[in-house]
């Protein structure tokens, strides 16, 4: 646990806010220079809105003065995706088709929700073109870089917001997550993220990628994802496919371990090659989970063929987002993003339907399996991270992203819950993931698992100096 008022956790300054010994004003103000030391070398943040977020964190302290806080987070710092309406700010999603000027009156479910409870909103982070991509540059925006080694990439699409948590640029951090978006750069960052059950956390407007498109907490601690996703699974009507709401807390059971759980352990979930580091360190905590009292069994669903089926969906959802921009306005796009839209729109609706129909068979062998195993782990991501700037790692031969992140897209497309931990550091001191997956709904047991995990092997943070420096 740090000292650093950057690096606290939202518990700890809650707790401090609580007894006085910290004020939100603070914290608020070690974010900001955190954000003005480090943001021009890594490029998490696209706007910053300082004199904001401090009147909202003098208001804050006035509340917990008072002793009428509007919860636990308030007054704890906290970025915001810039895929994710926020009323008052631009919302460009990495985009120069989107216009800067045009009236933002809206905040987005899990915006309206921190504003709500008092979070202080720095302002938004980096993301690629909509979305689009594991990795985080875009046209808009330029490269964003990962605080464990900037020559290498945080991943994507939350880069930006992964990349300031592990700055030390707030303590809570709002992504989305539609093929790994956020446990892509949870795991290249050494930070933890979930992508909760489908329709757990209410979204609005709806991503063009469709039901595969999730919005996720992100944070340093697993403690901090239960607390934030108390509040982003709060209920709004706006979301058509939102689950209805039940009132869990996800605090609750928090601390319980994990003996006796049924655990299965897919060290390539199918085949798929894994960076011999990366295994390593997989198995090394999936030896600590059993040490934990877990039942660990090497075993896997069977997802085959389950590329195709996200490239599908994921590919027409491209097509779907360009239809909406004009000739002009989509040449100014990224490349990338343009290939994969023309793709889509080669696929006819048989082609789609088919699709979908081999996504419900992949659901249903998710769920069977799930009836013997609590809980699946695999790796987060099959290799560290790579050069900042590419879509895939220079030398690959790979075309596209989902290439490299076959462990994360299966499970948008089966809908569960799926959280990124971070499992260790590889020698050239680049981070590794634990991915812990659940059947749908226990979202509570993924997190039950992960801080089980984390209590027991607990992750250092970069040093920011020397990895500048260098």
């Amino acid at each position: 646990m740090s000292d650093d008022i950057a690096l606290m956790t939202a518990s700890r300054l809650a707790k401090l806010y609580r007894a006085g010994e910290l004020s939100p004003v603070e914290a608020t103000r070690a974010a900001l220079d955190r954000i003005e030391r480090y943001n021009g070398a890594l490029n998490a943040f696209n706007l910053v809105a300082a004199e904001h977020a401090l009147t909202a964190a003098a208001e804050a302290e006035e509340r917990w003065r008072l002793g009428v806080p509007r919860g636990p987070l308030d007054g704890v710092p906290v970025s915001i995706k810039d895929i994710l309406l926020t009323k008052g700010w631009p919302t460009l999603r990495g985009s120069k088709a989107v216009a800067r000027d045009q009236a933002w009156e809206e905040d987005a479910p899990s915006v309206a929700r921190l504003r709500e409870h008092g979070a202080v909103m720095l302002g938004k982070t980096t993301t690629p073109e909509f979305g689009w991509k594991g990795v985080t540059d875009s046209p808009l925006d330029g490269i964003t870089r990962n605080p464990w080694n900037s020559a290498t990439t945080p991943g994507g699409s939350s880069g930006g917001a992964a990349a300031a948590l592990a700055a030390g640029m707030g303590a809570l951090a709002l992504g989305t997550d539609a093929g790994g978006s956020v446990r892509i750069p949870a795991g290249f960052t050494g930070t933890f993220a979930l992508k909760a059950t489908f329709g757990r956390v209410p979204a609005y407007p709806l991503s063009p990628f469709g039901t595969l498109a999730n919005v996720g907490p992100m944070t340093r601690s697993v403690t901090d994802a239960a607390l934030l996703l108390n509040v982003m699974a709060e209920p709004d009507p706006r979301d058509a496919y939102s689950l209805p709401y039940d009132g869990a807390d996800y605090l609750h059971g928090l601390e319980e371990g994990i003996e006796g759980l049924k655990i299965a352990y897919s060290p390539t979930l199918g085949g798929h090659k894994v960076d011999p580091e990366i295994a390593a360190l997989v198995a090394k905590a999936v030896d600590r989970l059993a040490g934990l009292g877990a039942e660990i069994v090497e075993a896997g669903p069977d997802m085959s063929g389950a590329e195709e089926v996200f490239r599908i969906h994921w590919y027409a959802g491209a097509a779907n987002l360009m239809q909406r921009f004009d000739v002009a306005a989509q040449a100014e796009m990224d490349p990338g993003l343009q290939e994969v839209a023309a793709k889509g729109r080669t696929y006819s609706m048989l082609d789609y339907l088919n699709a979908v129909a081999r996504r419900e068979q992949l659901m249903a062998a998710a769920n069977k399996f799930h009836q013997t195993y609590d809980l699946l782990v695999t790796p987060s991501l099959p290799r560290p991270a790579f050069e900042a700037g590419e879509e895939v790692p220079l030398g690959s031969a790979m075309k596209r992203w989902p290439e490299w992140t076959p462990f994360t897209y299966p499970f948008n497309l089966t809908q569960q819950p799926a959280a990124s931990v971070p499992c260790g550091l590889t020698s050239e001191g680049l981070p590794a993931g634990l991915q812990i997956v659940g059947p749908r709904f226990a979202d509570a047991l993924v997190l039950r698992a992960a801080r089980a995990f984390e209590k027991a092997a607990p992750w250092p943070f970069p040093n920011l100096e020397q990895t500048l420096k260098n």
